[in-house]
């Protein structure tokens, strides 16, 4: 079956969730120190997900009806872009980054902004996003980047 991306719903959440800390636990685990790790994973447990699909505009891509990965976008900035590990470097990060930008452009955003992980700082670079400062949590580094968004 082919991929479909599509918006999420509550339904989604656990999904959302599976998703998310998969791509925590291995993709950052190599910047990212295992309490850091922790306490970032609380964030997206299914019932997080809930609250936050009532805030941001969330996508989903699937693979013969399964959830693989997700994006959001909450006014002008991007949120949770997260790719299940089986599924990364296959384009379906840019192809939810395209949805997102394209959500934004057609509500008027011109600059868009997202908190990217050490870990998906280079991800963002290619799509063009610069970075503008970084933020500290704790031991958690996050690296602030922009991208003026032009009509498509």
């Amino acid at each position: 079956m082919a991929r479909v991306i599509r918006a999420a719903s509550v339904l989604d959440a656990e999904s959302i969730s599976r998703v998310i800390l998969a791509a925590l636990r291995h993709s950052n685990a190599a910047d990212y120190d295992a309490a850091t790790l922790a306490r970032v994973a609380r964030a997206f447990t299914p019932q997080a997900v809930v609250q936050f699909l009532d805030r941001r505009v969330v996508w989903v891509a699937l693979e013969s009806d399964v959830v693989v990965a997700t994006a959001s976008l909450e006014k002008s900035v991007v949120r949770s872009v997260f790719v299940d590990p089986s599924y990364q470097r296959q384009g379906l990060g840019e192809q939810l980054m395209g949805y997102i930008e394209q959500e934004a452009r057609d509500t008027g955003v011109r600059q868009l902004q997202v908190p990217s992980s050490l870990t998906a700082q280079g991800f963002y670079a290619r799509l063009g996003y610069t970075a503008v400062r970084e933020v500290r949590y704790g031991d958690e580094r996050t690296v602030v980047m922009a991208k003026v968004m032009t009509a498509s």
